[in-house]
């Protein structure tokens, strides 16, 4: 089939891409001519384990090409995926200029029958505004579906090649039809196709998303209440796991979610309940606590130096908001790092992928390390804030050789408490006993 993918970022190169990967025609197009430039000379502008491999193969077989003109990408296709950005509004809304900008254009150019997909993360009613906006222009047929992306970062190839499941919002049989055969060689395990109207698709996506960050939020409050009552959040965690009901998953305490997608469609799912008189107070717990629990380590580092953190080093370990991704939006290690040079400290990091896009935010206010063992020189404490693999076994012996004071603080409770008594360090995590020395 013939598609194109209308914007190039996280979500909009790993669609284009997929499906190239299945043996469909497709044309991603974006304004950022620099960027396309350099997708076509085989430069990927992300980081998402294996999706270089596919983006490489697929431009060579010619199944993946790049384009700066929308009407070459509609020329082109079929189906027209939107994968545009939908930015938190000042109020908390999602902004859908730039999505309903694409449809006023596309209005204008298309002549003859096409799917348009909103593959971007929308509030309800979306795509009867993409619909109305598109047909103010045209006199042509045309269809708008509801496509939600599940895509979690850092498994993001893997969840579009083998999904668990794949939302389509269509009140069109043609497009519909469209749609399954895109899809079905997705599905060949029996992973369903769930055909819904188009409202029920959109708030499937943000209520999915707001579902998953109530659940983590909810273990950092019982985290925060075990160091009140001395019991340990990591029994509490398998205890509750064990439930059928419940799930092992999203159950891991911490200093926060961040990213593209959570704080922003939890917020946005919570102003658009406002926009119809409905007070979600669950979700305005949800953001309440997450953005305090950013900071949570801050009072323990406190507390430890006394409060005095001028002129400390500290060795962060982790910038991004998650493992196996460069995406720093609204990762916890900004909030703690914001905190550390407001008190007047010196900031060394290290992360594996993420680096670069920090460096952009703190210009030379933080340094940065080549190693996550160079880091720690001539550093009072290491704080942890992401749960990246390598950090998980390092070489308790060089951190004591390194750091000035022996203290670590674990933002992402990787250690086992009883496990580094033994190896001599202060340790202070989420939920759990601290250990001074």
């Amino acid at each position: 089939m013939k598609i194109s993918v209308i914007g190039t970022g996280y979500v909009g190169l790993v669609t284009g891409t997929c499906l190239a990967e299945t043996g469909n025609e497709v044309i991603c197009v974006d304004i950022n001519e620099q960027k396309v430039q350099k997708m076509r000379d085989g430069e990927i502008p992300i980081y998402e384990p294996h999706l270089d491999v596919l983006f490489d193969r697929n431009i060579k077989a010619g199944r993946l090409k790049f384009s700066t003109s929308l009407k070459e990408g509609l020329d082109h296709a079929e189906i027209v995926f939107l994968a545009l950005p939908t930015p938190e509004d000042e109020d908390g809304s999602a902004d859908l200029s730039y999505v309903l900008g694409v449809a006023d254009d596309i209005g204008k150019m298309i002549d003859e029958y096409k799917v348009i997909v909103d593959k971007s993360t929308v509030p309800v009613g979306t795509a009867e505004k993409v619909y109305k906006t598109i047909a103010k222009n045209t006199t042509c047929d045309f269809d708008v579906v509801s496509n939600p992306e599940f895509l979690r970062e850092g498994f993001a190839v893997d969840d579009f090649l083998k999904p668990e499941r794949i939302v389509v919002g269509s009140s069109s049989e043609r497009a519909t039809e469209l749609m399954q055969k895109l899809y079905k060689p997705f599905v060949r395990s029996g992973n369903p196709i769930i055909i819904m109207d188009e409202k029920s698709a959109e708030l499937t996506k943000y209520a999915a998303n707001s579902f998953l960050a109530a659940k983590i939020t909810f273990m950092n409050e019982i985290a925060n209440y075990c160091e009140k009552v001395g019991a340990d959040v990591d029994e509490v965690r398998r205890g509750m796991g064990t439930d059928s009901r419940i799930g092992k998953r999203f159950l891991f305490p911490g200093i926060g979610y961040g990213g593209s997608c959570f704080p922003k469609d939890v917020k946005a799912l919570y102003k658009s309940g406002k926009e119809v008189d409905y007070d979600f107070r669950i979700l305005n717990s949800v953001i309440e606590v997450n953005q305090k629990q950013k900071t949570a380590l801050i009072p323990k580092i406190n507390t430890y130096f006394n409060g005095d953190l001028k002129n400390k080093t500290f060795a962060i370990w982790g910038l991004a908001f998650k493992p196996e991704t460069d995406d720093i939006r609204e990762a916890p290690s900004l909030y703690v790092i914001d905190e550390l040079l407001n008190a007047g400290a010196k900031i060394r990091a290290f992360d594996p992928e993420a680096m670069g896009n920090v460096a952009k935010r703190y210009d030379d206010r933080i340094l940065f390390s080549k190693t996550m063992y160079d880091v720690l020189e001539e550093a009072d404490a290491l704080i942890i804030c992401t749960e990246w693999s390598i950090f998980r076994t390092p070489d308790f012996k060089r951190i004591k050789d390194n750091l000035t004071d022996n203290v670590i603080f674990d933002g992402r409770n990787l250690y086992d408490v009883n496990d580094i008594e033994k190896e001599k360090i202060s340790y202070f995590s989420i939920g759990r006993k601290d250990i001074k020395l």
